[in-house]
């Protein structure tokens, strides 16, 4: 994509606020730092944290150039680095809900068992809906992607073709959203429930490993939120780029998240005392009890 001098695309799409970006960049510049820290520190390597540490990567390199198109005239008269960065958001909101998604699979200990779990939680094996979330992920990147080369086409058919990409591929983000934040609902609820049934002798989750859960229900919320406003605003463009609504509700939500991430016992509590696994369940299953006849554990860790 060439440069058009007589075309200012940043403007054209609300981007002008310099010191927003640039410090939004230092920000994640600074958490890319701690959670390259906690990923290479962490034993065995912890996913969540891998997932966070290539946001935070692609967020810094997404901030940096939407500085540099802001300050300078010739770079917003470059389609290619305004296209290019709204790709990088599209595809690091897309880590960041996967990254969330993982973490609610690692809390409920069933990461590629198969098992169902108790059904005052959820009736369906998450592995079953992990492959969902994983296709519907890529699909909803690769209609971003597509969208947003489109819309910037000379061709007013390719233009709308390409905003019906976009606003297919923010509703996959909603749906998935929403179903992220109710997991989370439904685990908090199933770890506080004097329904779900504990180990003997298992008090819960106690101090900051009990807050944690309530954390976690931030973080899913504050996604849910950012997404709703990209959803409701698809369809008004210019109230979508308006920086006075895009930093708020877009920008904020997604550093305020991934900040409650980096807080000890949310991605990953460190000492292996909070550490349970679920043997429990696999020997009920293997000597061929149903789901029904055991308590399953909540794991806080799956490494």
């Amino acid at each position: 994509m060439s440069t058009s001098p007589g075309i200012d695309y940043a403007k054209l799409l609300g981007i002008e606020s310099v010191v927003a970006a640039a410090v939004l960049a230092v920000c994640y510049g600074f958490l890319l730092f701690w959670f390259l820290d906690l990923f290479f520190w962490t034993r065995p390597f912890n996913t969540v944290f891998g997932l966070l540490l290539l946001f935070n990567a692609v967020r810094v390199t997404a901030f940096i150039i939407r500085t540099v198109v802001a300050k300078s005239n010739s770079a917003g008269h470059h389609l290619g680095l305004v296209v290019g960065d709204e790709i990088l958001f599209d595809v690091g909101f897309a880590v960041l809900l996967y990254s969330t998604y993982v973490l609610s699979l690692r809390v409920l200990a069933i990461e590629g068992s198969g098992i169902f779990i108790n059904a005052n939680i959820i009736d369906v094996p998450l592995v079953v809906i992990r492959g969902l979330f994983e296709f519907a992920m890529i699909a909803a990147v690769a209609l971003s992607i597509i969208g947003v080369i489109q819309s910037h086409s000379t061709n007013p058919h390719t233009v709308d073709l390409g905003r019906n990409l976009q606003k297919a591929s923010t509703i996959i983000f909603l749906v998935f959203a929403v179903l992220q934040a109710y997991l989370t609902l439904r685990l908090l609820w199933a770890l506080t429930s004097p329904r779900v049934g504990v180990v003997e002798g298992d008090r819960g989750p106690q101090g900051m490993e009990y807050y944690g859960y309530y954390i976690r229900c931030a973080i899913s919320l504050l996604l849910l939120m950012r997404e709703a406003f990209a959803t409701a605003t698809r369809n008004d463009t210019a109230k979508f780029n308006n920086e006075n609504f895009w930093y708020p509700l877009i920008a904020l939500p997604e550093i305020l998240a991934v900040m409650l991430h980096a807080i000890p016992l949310v991605g990953a509590p460190p000492t292996a005392a909070t550490t349970r696994y679920y043997s429990d369940g696999y020997r009920a299953r293997v000597n061929g009890l149903e789901s029904s006849d055991f308590t399953m554990r909540v794991v806080r860790v799956l490494n």
